[in-house]
C-alpha cells in the first residue's frame, strides 16, 4: 500500500508542477501577416517591459490539476504600443486567474514599430485575432470551454482588446490553415484603464502616434477607435478607470460604456476617484485596490467561473 501511494505521488506531484509552470509557443506558424520575416532580438526597455516584439507568442499558465474551471483569458499588456508590461500587465495576471481556476494567456503582441513589420497598425490586431482563434482551436485539449474565451487589455493593450471585440470574424470555412476557420470573436472583454479611442481629443498620444503615425488616416482613426465600432454582436464587458488618469483619459471608457449600454450588452464599468494610470493587479493603492475582487465577483455573475 505504501509503495502504491508513492507512485500516485510521484504521478500527481509533477502533473501539478507542470501545471504551474508557463509554456511559450510561436503564434504563427511561418512568417506571420504584415511582417517581412525580419526576426532580431527583442529588447528590455525597462525591468519587467520589453520592446522591438517582431514576433507574436504565447505564454500559457494553467491553473493546478482539478482548480481549472475551463474559462481562459488571453491577456494583453500596456505599454503605448512601443514596448510591453510583460510582468506587472502579464504574468502577474496570469498567476492570479490562476488561483480562481481560469488559464491566463499572456500574448506578447507584435508592436507596430519592431523590425520586419511592413503595416503597423494591422500587426497587433492580427495577433491578436490569431490568438483567439488558436487558444479556442486547444480547447478540447486544454481543458477549455469554447465559449468562455475572453480578452483582457490595460492601457494601449486594452485598445488591442478592445478592438478584437470589435473587429472580428466566425473564420474562413475555405482556409487551408484549420486555426482560420474557427471564430476570433471574444467571449467577454475585461478593460483596465484602455485607451479606447485614437481621436486626437481622447487617445493617448503615444499609443496613436506608434499605431498610426504622426498624420494618420481618418478611416483608421474610426476604425481603432472602440467606442465608434460597437454592434449587437460586441462581447460583455468589464471596464475599469481612475479619475485622475494623467495619461489616459477617463472619457476613454466612459464612452466605450454608453456604446455598449445603447446596444443593451451587459456591461459593468468601475471609475475610481484615485488611482492614476497603469495601476496593475499588485500595484493599485487606496480605492482601486477592490477591482480585482470586482472583476472575479462579474466573471462569477456572468458564470464563467
Amino acid at each position: 500500500m505504501k509503495k502504491f501511494r508513492l507512485i500516485l505521488l510521484l504521478l500527481i506531484v509533477p502533473a501539478m508542477v507542470l501545471a504551474q509552470n508557463p509554456v511559450t509557443m510561436k503564434l504563427w506558424p511561418g512568417k506571420a501577416p504584415y511582417s517581412n520575416g525580419n526576426i532580431t532580438p527583442e529588447k528590455e526597455s525597462a525591468p519587467g517591459s520589453v520592446s522591438n516584439v517582431c514576433e507574436a507568442s504565447l505564454i500559457i499558465y494553467r491553473p493546478e490539476q482539478g482548480k481549472a474551471n475551463g474559462t481562459a483569458v488571453i491577456i494583453c499588456p500596456g505599454g503605448g504600443y512601443s514596448h510591453e508590461a510583460t510582468i506587472k500587465e502579464g504574468h502577474d495576471v496570469a498567476k492570479w486567474f490562476n488561483s480562481f481556476g481560469v488559464t491566463g494567456i499572456v500574448l506578447k503582441y507584435r508592436l507596430p514599430g519592431a523590425d520586419g513589420i511592413t503595416e503597423k497598425d494591422k500587426a497587433p490586431l492580427s495577433d491578436a485575432q490569431r490568438a483567439m482563434r488558436y487558444v479556442r482551436s486547444k480547447a478540447a485539449e486544454w481543458g477549455l470551454k469554447p465559449n468562455q474565451i475572453g480578452i483582457m487589455g490595460f492601457s494601449a493593450g486594452g485598445n488591442l482588446a478592445v478592438n478584437a471585440g470589435t473587429h472580428f470574424d466566425a473564420g474562413n470555412p475555405q482556409a487551408s490553415d484549420p486555426i482560420e476557420q474557427i471564430s476570433c470573436r471574444p467571449d467577454f472583454m475585461l478593460l483596465i484603464y484602455p485607451v479606447v479611442s485614437m481621436e486626437e481629443n481622447l487617445t493617448h498620444g503615444g499609443s496613436r502616434l506608434a499605431l498610426l503615425g504622426s498624420n494618420p488616416d481618418p478611416a483608421k482613426v474610426s476604425f481603432y477607435s472602440g467606442e465608434q465600432n460597437v454592434t449587437a454582436a460586441t462581447p460583455p464587458a468589464f471596464l475599469v478607470h481612475a479619475t485622475d488618469d494623467g495619461a489616459v483619459k477617463v472619457e476613454n471608457t466612459i464612452n466605450l460604456y454608453l456604446a455598449i449600454h445603447k446596444m443593451k450588452i451587459p456591461v459593468e464599468m468601475h471609475i475610481y476617484e484615485k488611482g492614476g494610470h497603469g495601476f496593475g493587479l499588485n500595484q493599485a493603492t487606496g480605492t482601486t485596490l477592490s477591482w480585482p475582487d470586482r472583476c472575479k465577483g462579474w466573471l462569477e455573475q456572468r458564470k464563467f467561473l
